[in-house]
């Protein structure tokens, strides 16, 4: 460890030691799949062997929406293991030393804006009480890949923030254009990346054609995808689950309103009024027309409903996750009308369904330390954003990324939708509550107001 000093090596055997502690975890319950996971290895093996960019399985009639469904860099990463042994053990070797380099990178890039490494056990304390990093680390998922490039962004929107070159703009592109063939989330982000670095060029008085033409190459890379899935599959577009998605997102509000049995009814519905329309075109058409439709008809009582839930994101201490990772909980369990989640128990019974709930789940005590640290968290990132010490401009993008992440998840809060931002979101948390200690310090030493 060339180049490390003692407290840097102390660091980073902590974060490899937990690392190592969820690993083997992984290892004794075996719990490394999730509902997506094989579409992502069916993919890496239809590369290898058919040089065929799909992700559904090739023994079963071809469908276009599996075409486009998975983004190719993850299926390319396991490929890279693939070509020499089918093993998902070394996949999730290799995933543990990228959150491993992604914690230490968060580490270094936060120095950018104010962080003192003297508040390490903070910042540590924060990442270990984040169990969906380490879980998502030895999962078949690509989140922890995606997160490697979101990181990659914020680094280099920090070091183009500080100086006036080129070239952190150029790697801003390249990390977003690498982060949406991870997964499709990041794909409208485009048009935030075009007004992020303009806004820089503004602010730097340089140049703004080579800003623009930097600017432009992520965009540029949407279209030039969506144009081979054209190719592909006779429709312009970037994924098929935008359609899916869609109408998908209706299925928890409907929930909320009408009950459970109501909501399957209508996704039962959807599904086969779908399944019925015999070219891809006329699917995917048909389900954002519907998405478009059941939001005017719901518009404002659907968006309060997406931004509560977009909201929660920030707190969700993520315990069905938790549950699928130990082995305690299953799809099946999971998707059951007899399973009922700590909200919807608390909605159906209210505090006299707590005590059976919390024998069924004894997760429950590392659950609620979770949500305190995530609350915690929360309570940092605001004052980071309010903090007149960092620079409107980083606040303003800080406050913009965590929050499109957040929205694109809406009803649906995972943790691993917010993974990608969860750790700038820690280092940022960190930051704002050495700056209040330090505002608390001065004032107490008679220095400020």
């Amino acid at each position: 460890m060339t180049g490390f000093n003692k407290q840097d090596k102390i660091f980073i055997g902590i974060v490899v030691l937990v690392h190592a502690v969820f690993f083997i975890m992984a290892c004794v319950f075996k719990r490394i799949y999730m509902g997506d996971s094989y579409e992502y290895i069916y993919e890496a093996l239809n590369i290898k062997r058919y040089i065929f960019f799909y992700s559904g399985n090739p023994a079963m009639p071809i469908t276009p929406e599996y075409m486009t469904q998975r983004q190719p860099l993850y299926p390319l990463f396991l490929l890279g293991v693939y070509t020499f042994a089918i093993n998902n053990w070394i996949v999730l070797l290799l995933q543990n030393c990228i959150s491993v380099f992604n914690v230490y990178y968060l580490r270094k890039v936060i120095t950018k804006i104010g962080y003192n490494q003297r508040y390490d056990w903070v910042l540590l304390l924060f990442v270990i009480a984040y169990p969906a990093q380490f879980i998502n680390a030895s999962t078949i998922a690509p989140d922890i890949l995606l997160q490697t490039f979101t990181l990659l962004y914020f680094g280099n929107f920090l070091s183009l923030y500080q100086s006036k070159e080129l070239r952190p703009a150029i790697y801003m592109s390249l990390a977003l254009i690498a982060g949406m063939m991870v997964k499709p989330v990041l794909y409208p982000f485009t048009l935030v990346h075009i007004f992020v670095l303009v806004a820089l060029g503004l602010h730097h008085k340089v140049l703004l054609q080579r800003t623009v033409l930097v600017a432009v190459m992520p965009l540029t890379a949407v279209l030039l995808y969506n144009y081979w899935n054209f190719t592909r599959t006779g429709k312009f577009h970037f994924t098929s689950n935008q359609a899916f998605n869609a109408s998908y997102y209706y299925y928890p509000f409907i929930s909320s309103r009408e009950g459970a049995d109501s909501a399957g009814r209508y996704l039962a519905k959807e599904r086969e009024a779908y399944r019925l329309i015999p070219e891809y075109k006329d699917r995917y058409d048909h389900a954002n027309a519907r998405g478009s439709e059941l939001l005017k008809q719901n518009f404002l009582p659907y968006m309060f409903f997406h931004l509560k839930n977009s909201a929660r994101i920030f707190i969700e201490p993520g315990k069905g996750e938790m549950d699928l990772y130990t082995g305690r909980l299953t799809y099946g369990r999971l998707y059951s009308k007899e399973q009922k989640g700590f909200y919807a128990t608390w909605k159906a019974r209210g505090l006299a369904g707590m005590g059976d709930y919390v024998k069924d789940n004894p997760s429950l005590f590392f659950v609620a330390l979770v949500f305190l640290f995530n609350c915690l968290k929360l309570a940092g990132l605001v004052m980071f954003l309010r903090s007149r010490q960092i620079h409107w401009l980083v606040r303003v993008f800080v406050f913009m990324y965590a929050g499109y992440f957040a929205l694109a998840a809406g009803p649906i809060a995972n943790t691993r939708y917010f993974l990608p931002v969860s750790l700038i979101a820690i280092g940022c948390s960190i930051i704002g509550w050495s700056n209040f200690r330090t505002k608390e310090n001065d004032v107490d030493e008679g220095t400020v107001g």
